[in-house]
C-alpha cells in the first residue's frame, strides 16, 4: 500500500476498520497532534502496534490545535503524510473535532493507546482523557498506556525550529527559569474563586464584508458589493465573556439603549454563568460600531457608529450611580473598561474608586473621544492598563522615551501597577518594586487587532488582584492578546484550556 493510500477520511476509515474487525483483526488507535515526529513517537507507535494487528492514527485538524496561535508548525496534510510514511502505521485520518471522542465512537478500536504522561488523569488539563476512556469502553475496547520515554514536540520546536524571533525565544527561556508554566497557569486556575464585576459600555461590533467593484463612473466614490454580515458582542460584553471562562462568579453592569436595544442578541452571546445588570438609556440605541471590510484582503475601509454620546440625563446618571453603589463593594475585583461614550460620569468614577476592593481600569481612546477622554479620570485605581497611544495622549508627548513617560504616568496615577500595551512590541510594566519591565509580544499570525487590548486587561487583571509577580501578569496578558489577534473581532472569547496550552507551549 502506498503512503497516499494510507490516508483516509475519518468516515472511510470507519468502513475499513469495520471490515478489519470482521476479519478478526485487533484495531489499535492513537490520537494526537504529532506536530514534529521524534524518537518518543517512534517508540510509542512501536509499543502501540504490538498490542494488536492494525495501527490507525488520527490527528487534530489545524484549526483546533490549541497549543498557541503559532501552532501547528506543520499543516495537517504534512503531518498526515509524515505519519503515513512510518512502516508501523497502517492508516491515518484527520479528525475534525477538538478531542478524540468522536473518532473513537466512529472507529471503535480494541485498544486506544496514550503515552505514559496521560496515565494520571488528574494531570490532563483538558480533562478529556476520562471522556475518551469512556468512549473506548462504550465501544467494547480498552484504554492502554505505553511505558517508553517521552519527549515534547513543543520543546523541540521551540529550541530547534522556533516560530518566534530569537530574542523572544531567549526571553522566554530565561523567564521559564524564574516562573515555570505551572506557576503562571496556577494563578489563572485560582481565579476560579474570584468574584468579578465588569463595568462599561456595551458595544455591538458589526462587520459588513464586501467585495470591491471599482470607482463610480460619475463620482470619485469606491463601489463595493455586499457579501455578508457578522455581529459580535463587544465592549464590556467581550471582556465579561473572557473573564467568565476563568471565574465562576461574574457580573456585568452595563447600559443598553431603548432604541434597537439588541437585548435578545446580547443574551444569546453572553456566557450563561454571567449575571446581568442591564440599565437602559432613553432616546439612544445600544452602541453599534459597523465596519465595512474588503473580504479578500480583510481590509477595514470605513467605520460607522450608531450612538448617542451626549451626556446622560440626571435621572440616567442617578440610575448608573445607584447600581454602582449597590454592587461595587461586593466583589473581589472590579474591572472597568470606560469607552468614553458617556455611561460613566465623574460621579460614577468617584464611586468606583471609593468602593472597589480592587479596581482595574482602562479608559479607551477611540474616534468618538480622541483627546477628550484619558486615564487620569481614574487616579488611585489599583491596576491601570493603557495602550502606548493612550499613554502618550495622557502625557501630551508624542515622541518621548516610553520608559520615562511610563514613570511619569505611574507617579501621576498613584496606582499600584501600570501596564502599557505596545502591540507588536509587547508590553511595558511598572510598579513600586520595579522600574519599567519590557515583555515581548508572543503573537504568531495576526488576523484582527480588534479586542486584543480588552483581552489583555481581562486576563491580566485576574493575576493582578492575586498579587502575581508583575512580569507574570504581563506575560499572561501578552499570551491572551496573542490568542485574541488570531481570530476575527470578538468572535470567540479567550478559551481557558487554549490559554493554558499556549503558556505551556511558550515556556517549554
Amino acid at each position: 500500500m502506498s503512503n497516499a493510500d494510507k490516508i483516509k477520511s475519518i468516515e472511510d476509515l470507519a468502513v475499513v476498520t469495520a471490515s478489519l474487525r470482521k476479519q478478526g483483526k485487533k484495531i489499535v488507535h492513537c490520537h494526537g497532534v504529532f506536530d514534529l515526529l521524534h524518537l518518543g513517537h517512534f517508540r510509542y507507535f512501536d509499543e502501540a502496534k504490538a498490542m494488536g494487528d492494525v495501527l490507525i492514527v488520527t490527528i487534530t485538524t489545524d484549526k483546533l490545535v490549541n497549543k498557541g496561535p503559532h501552532r501547528p508548525a506543520f499543516t495537517e496534510l504534512l503531518r498526515a503524510e509524515a505519519l503515513a510514511g512510518l512502516a508501523n502505521v497502517d492508516y491515518v485520518a484527520i479528525s475534525r473535532w477538538p478531542t478524540a471522542v468522536e473518532s473513537i465512537n466512529l472507529l471503535k478500536p480494541d485498544f486506544y493507546v496514550k503515552g505514559p504522561d496521560y496515565k494520571d488523569a488528574s494531570k490532563d488539563m483538558t480533562g478529556k482523557i476520562v471522556d475518551e476512556e469512556n468512549a473506548v469502553k462504550a465501544g467494547g475496547g480498552k484504554i492502554a498506556f505505553t511505558s517508553g520515554i517521552t519527549f515534547s514536540s513543543t520543546t523541540l520546536i521551540n529550541r530547534h525550529i522556533p516560530v518566534l524571533p530569537s530574542e523572544v525565544q531567549s526571553y522566554l527561556a530565561d523567564f521559564s527559569t524564574r516562573y515555570p508554566a505551572d506557576e503562571v497557569i496556577g494563578y489563572l486556575k485560582k481565579a476560579a474563586d474570584l468574584k468579578v464585576l465588569l463595568v462599561g459600555e456595551t458595544i455591538i461590533d458589526e462587520y459588513v464584508y464586501t467585495q470591491a467593484i471599482g470607482k463610480s463612473s460619475k463620482e470619485p466614490t469606491l463601489v463595493v458589493k455586499h457579501i455578508s454580515d457578522e455581529k459580535f458582542a463587544g465592549g464590556i460584553l467581550a471582556a465579561a465573556n473572557h473573564v467568565a471562562s476563568f471565574c465562576n462568579n461574574v457580573t456585568v453592569l452595563t447600559q443598553l439603549g431603548t432604541k434597537n436595544s439588541q437585548e435578545a442578541f446580547i443574551e444569546s452571546k453572553l456566557n450563561k454563568n454571567i449575571k446581568r445588570v442591564f440599565l437602559h438609556r432613553n432616546n439612544a440605541p445600544t452602541i453599534v460600531k459597523r465596519r465595512f471590510v474588503e473580504e479578500y484582503f480583510f481590509t477595514k475601509m470605513l467605520e460607522v457608529y450608531e450612538i448617542n454620546d451626549s451626556l446622560l440625563t440626571p435621572e440616567e446618571d442617578d440610575a448608573v450611580c445607584k447600581a454602582l453603589e449597590e454592587h461595587v463593594a461586593q466583589y473581589d475585583l472590579v474591572l472597568v473598561i470606560d469607552f468614553g461614550h458617556s455611561m460613566l460620569s465623574d460621579r460614577a468614577g468617584k464611586i468606583l474608586r471609593k468602593n472597589a476592593k480592587y479596581l482595574a481600569v482602562n479608559a479607551q481612546s477611540n474616534a468618538g473621544n480622541l483627546g477628550h477622554h484619558t486615564i487620569s479620570r481614574y487616579v488611585h485605581a489599583d491596576y491601570v492598563a493603557c495602550t502606548e497611544g493612550e499613554t502618550r495622549i495622557e502625557a501630551r508627548d508624542k515622541h518621548g522615551d516610553i520608559k520615562k513617560i511610563a514613570t511619569e504616568i505611574y507617579e501621576k496615577m498613584k496606582c499600584d501597577r501600570l501596564v502599557i500595551t505596545r502591540g507588536k512590541n509587547g508590553c511595558l510594566c511598572r510598579d513600586k518594586k520595579s522600574a519599567a519591565i519590557e515583555i515581548p509580544a508572543v503573537a504568531g499570525k495576526v488576523v484582527d487587532r480588534i479586542g486584543a487590548g480588552d483581552a489583555f486587561l481581562s486576563i491580566s487583571s485576574l493575576l493582578a488582584v492575586q498579587g502575581a509577580p508583575l512580569e507574570v501578569l504581563g506575560l499572561a496578558g501578552n499570551a491572551a492578546g496573542a490568542l485574541a489577534v488570531a481570530t476575527v473581532g470578538n468572535r470567540e472569547p479567550i478559551n481557558k484550556i487554549a490559554l493554558f496550552r499556549h503558556i505551556e507551549s511558550l515556556l517549554k
